[in-house]
């Protein structure tokens, strides 16, 4: 089953175009990341082969996809729909992928590696750890970014104070942490700080870059009262500041959604976008900041009435936003797209594709070249798992 066709494709207000891409994985592949540099587009996919998993990765160029490249593969790699392998590139192109090692006896208890390319994914560096702790906990939920002449920003949850007990109890709260540290394009690592020490449990985190280098960190906070609600967090110079909450939405849940946010940032302006079930009402909402991130306006609501959420962002050069997000339309689920403004909110939403299958698209990852947009999911059907990609084509004028 391929996924339905995009009725709006020949009248959309906000693309000029829509079209599948081929993907390079092949049937079985599952879980893509996206991201682009300079005039490349760079995807990481998984694949099983009997009890092995595989962490591939290809790049795309005015002349198609190249050869897939294996990164990783063995038989203890963690393999989830939630948090999955993920490809960064340096500002000298240098590739980062990282993946997920078990290291426990719980299921849980897994570690973050990264691997590095110098050769466009032909040859791989061996496996770097970003995180000091080894104990038998969970580390991921990883986002990289590059960040100018430091090397790449790494950012991950980390379990090492989670539910930890006796003598190995830290001071630190009994909670998930998020982590941080830089990676140079040689490989180096430095040290392993926190940016807060209480965080939601299992939610995606997202990174981005402002114009004058600043790292901006979005992440699902947890407070004491199980308040869950979306934060932000600067690197500057002087290291990582406090973190601001984008909007009191006042989110009271006692586990964790498994839905993080998605940031963007171009010269001084920033966006986030974020699903919350305050108030028992599931919506999608977007905020900008107009800043650098140190503090963010009111958000709007873009969803459409029925929204799963799984959001990404990208931000367009007039400020606006192009907003991602799964909802349920008729009972399955419909990939939204629609141009945000601060003040307007959704403008011109657009139906990417329809999953009426009986699994799930997942999360779906989005990245930006020029005026392309390319979106790519884990798309079911009954003959099992692949790879979906369209390219969306924003009109001039918009």
């Amino acid at each position: 089953m391929t996924p339905h066709p995009v009725a709006a494709q020949m009248s959309s207000t906000l693309f000029e175009q829509i079209e599948d891409v081929p993907a390079p994985s092949p049937p079985g592949a599952n879980e893509p990341s996206l991201t682009s540099h300079e005039d490349t587009l760079y995807m990481s996919w998984m694949e099983q082969v009997g009890p092995e998993t595989k962490v591939m990765m290809a790049v795309r160029t005015a002349e198609g996809w190249s050869v897939p490249r294996l990164v990783q593969q063995g038989d203890d790699l963690f393999v989830n729909w939630a948090d999955f392998p993920g490809i960064a590139v340096f500002d000298d192109g240098t590739i980062a992928v990282h993946w997920l090692r078990e290291i426990g006896p719980s299921s849980f208890d897994y570690q973050v590696e990264i691997s590095l390319s110098h050769d466009g994914g032909t040859t791989w560096g061996q496996p770097l750890i970003p995180h000091a702790d080894r104990s038998f906990a969970q580390h991921g939920f990883v986002s990289m970014w590059p960040a100018k002449q430091d090397g790449l920003a790494v950012i991950w949850l980390d379990g090492r104070a989670y539910g930890a007990e006796g003598d190995k109890a830290p001071t630190a709260p009994d909670a998930m942490q998020l982590r941080a540290t830089m990676l140079t394009s040689g490989g180096v690592l430095r040290d392993d700080v926190a940016i807060d020490l209480q965080t939601c449990s299992c939610c995606q985190t997202s990174l981005a870059a402002t114009g004058d280098g600043k790292i901006l960190a979005a992440y699902r906070d947890r407070t004491e009262g199980e308040i869950r609600d979306i934060s932000v967090a600067r690197l500057t110079e002087k290291g990582w500041e406090t973190p601001v909450s984008v909007h009191d939405d006042g989110w009271e849940l006692s586990g964790c959604p498994v839905n993080g946010p998605a940031i963007d940032a171009e010269g001084g302006n920033a966006a986030v976008a974020w699903f919350t079930g305050a108030n028992d009402v599931a919506a999608v909402k977007v905020a900008f900041s107009d800043n650098g991130g140190r503090n963010f306006d009111t958000p709007v609501r873009i969803d459409q009435g029925n929204p799963v959420g799984r959001v990404d962002l990208e931000l367009l050069d007039d400020g606006t936003a192009l907003a991602s997000w799964v909802e349920w339309v008729e009972g399955n689920e419909a990939l939204y797209l629609c141009k945000v403004h601060h003040d307007a909110g959704c403008i011109s939403p657009e139906i990417l594709t329809i999953n009426s299958a009986g699994a799930s698209v997942n999360f779906p990852r989005m990245a930006r070249l020029g005026r392309d947009f390319y979106l790519a999911w884990t798309q079911p059907d009954e003959n099992g798992d692949s790879i979906a990609i369209r390219r969306a084509v924003l009109a001039e004028r918009n």
